[in-house]
């Protein structure tokens, strides 16, 4: 079961790895159009606090490296995407953006740590820290939130990105298994929740992407139909006077 549950994880770090990397795609067109358009920086702070106390329960919890070591390298991503995110977010979003970061990304982070080291001890600091990861774990994951009610209202996928739904949806499933294996509930309930959450983004995806396709195949049609009439021959009452 050991050498299951190592395996199991080594998996979850590898689509962890993906997870992390899926919105390079985002950040591509928001670097080549120079703006964040309507994209949200709350997924990105959501997922660097996440990553920050996961780092800090895998380093203090013995044989949790598997955890720690994923999650370090989530904070690097997540201060790429952040600063790409300030750098070309108009004011009123940077200001906005600035502010969540202080508080959930700065200050949260010290207060947990410095609480949870001057006043807990040993396991009782261990589940501190778990119960605050998986709390904030779960507002990770439902960080899309907004952004699926913005499908939902506009009807269409844009400014969700698929492959962060589907590897949100990979990655809760992955350490939903892993947390079974492992009995650390800690992991188990937040990954869960990704794991539901995931699957409704990939659905509101089967919805929401049809009825664009089928769009822009009758405008293309259209479009033909209208080019067809420019190449048209007059008429029999025009071409004999």
């Amino acid at each position: 079961m050991e050498t299951l549950s190592f395996y199991i994880g080594v998996i979850g770090n590898l689509i962890s790895v993906l997870m992390f990397l899926a919105p390079v795609y985002t950040f591509s067109r928001i670097i080549k159009n120079r703006s964040t358009e309507e994209f949200s920086s709350l997924p990105y702070v959501c997922t660097f606090l996440n990553c920050f106390l996961w780092t800090y329960y895998g380093i203090i919890k013995p044989g949790a490296y598997l955890v720690s070591t994923i999650n370090g390298f989530g904070i690097l991503v997540e201060i790429i995407y952040l600063s790409l995110f300030l750098t070309y977010a108009t004011a009123n979003k940077r200001v906005n953006t600035a502010i969540w970061i202080g508080i959930l990304d700065v200050g949260f982070p010290a207060a947990a740590m410095l609480v949870t080291w001057l006043a807990l001890k040993g396991d009782v600091r261990i589940n501190a820290i778990g119960f605050l990861s998986a709390g904030l774990n779960i507002i990770m994951y439902a960080s899309p939130l907004a952004a699926m009610k913005t499908v939902v209202t506009t009807k269409s996928v844009e400014y969700m990105p698929f492959w962060l739904s589907f590897f949100f949806f990979l990655n809760g499933g992955v350490w939903l298994f892993y947390s079974w294996l492992e009995q650390d509930y800690f992991l188990g309930v937040p990954n869960g929740m990704g794991f539901l959450l995931g699957t409704v983004q990939l659905v509101l995806y089967c919805i929401y992407t049809k009825p664009a396709k089928k769009e822009d195949k009758s405008l293309s049609s259209a479009l033909l139909v209208e080019e067809g009439r420019e190449h048209e021959p007059l008429n029999s009452s025009d071409t004999t006077t």
